[in-house]
């Protein structure tokens, strides 16, 4: 009688995914970002926002793609009008400087974006 033996089978198997549980929380990485605290509620969104984020070195970042001011334009700019209508938020570290944010901003609007919104963090009252 012939059959298949499966457990060499079943210990590959266990094998890769003890190896993709051990990888899968290095995989994910974000931009650190300080933002400015507010005492005002989060939105609900309907449709999901375009995200552009300044850190605290002034570096811009369409997404998670890291943009120069003049780029950001050209791609903002290049989106379609029914991409115009996404509301566009951002997230700008608290040391970036009030002038390189309104730039920033600026650049959103002159792309035709009417929706535009700040990311900020939710205030501490114990601090």
């Amino acid at each position: 009688m012939a059959e298949i033996n499966v457990t060499p089978l079943v210990d590959v198997m266990l094998v890769l995914l003890i190896i993709f549980m051990v990888t899968a929380p290095m995989m994910t990485h974000g931009l650190e970002v300080a933002l400015p605290e507010t005492t005002a509620k989060t939105l609900r969104q309907q449709v999901e926002p375009l995200i552009v984020t300044l850190d605290k070195d002034g570096t811009i970042y369409l997404g998670k793609v890291r943009v120069n001011s003049a780029l950001l334009k050209q791609q903002l700019g290049a989106m379609a009008a029914g991409e115009k209508k996404r509301p566009v938020y951002l997230r700008a570290d608290k040391a970036v400087p009030y002038g390189l944010v309104v730039a920033i901003m600026t650049d959103i609007k002159q792309a035709g974006f009417a929706k535009l919104g700040m990311i900020t963090q939710p205030f501490d009252k114990e601090q």
